[in-house]
């Protein structure tokens, strides 16, 4: 029970930082997106898909973080709260922030190293700090990953032996 309530008190404090670190990724990749988004004689100019695709990212974790900081609080022996839910939402976010930090870190290099003139100043600066804010939040959620893991890992027979217990027998 203590290593449970350590691991716990580990992912609160965490999932906060994702959530609060998803609102300023949302801020930065939706300015650059804003910013690259423009209509010339007719012509419109969309923002690139890796930074539409962090905003995506963005928004998601401010969901799932939601959701991941809510439930155990409020539905504690409920199946909503399913450890193997927590893990597989916490994996497949962390899967997502690593290929948004890596494209879009890899789209602001290559502007910058090339001269680009589309990615200058204000523009590049924040595509940049984005970047580095997507690779903080895809280190969150590995480590978010790796407790849950280990969490799932340590309670996966007490799901069956608590609704074994709970089920009345039947008579004859």
């Amino acid at each position: 029970m203590s290593t449970e309530r350590s691991t716990s008190n580990l992912l609160l404090p965490l999932r906060a930082t994702q959530i609060v670190l998803a609102i300023i990724i949302l801020g930065l990749t939706g300015y650059v997106a804003n910013a690259l988004t423009d209509s010339y004689a007719g012509i419109v100019f969309e923002a690139p898909g890796n930074v539409s695709f962090n905003v995506f990212n963005s928004v998601w974790t401010i969901l799932v973080g939601a959701f991941l900081l809510i439930v155990p609080l409020r539905f504690a022996g409920s199946k909503v709260n399913h450890h193997f839910g927590a893990l597989a939402l916490d994996a497949l976010t962390a899967i997502f922030w690593f290929a948004g930090f890596i494209a879009l870190a890899v789209w602001t290099n290559r502007w910058h190293t090339a001269g680009g003139f589309i990615v200058t100043g204000r523009i590049y600066n924040c595509a940049a700090a984005a970047s580095v804010f997507a690779a903080i939040e895809w280190l969150l959620f590995t480590a978010t990953t790796v407790l849950s893991g280990l969490h799932s890992n340590r309670s996966r027979g007490s799901i069956t032996k608590s609704n074994t217990a709970a089920t009345p027998a039947a008579t004859v």
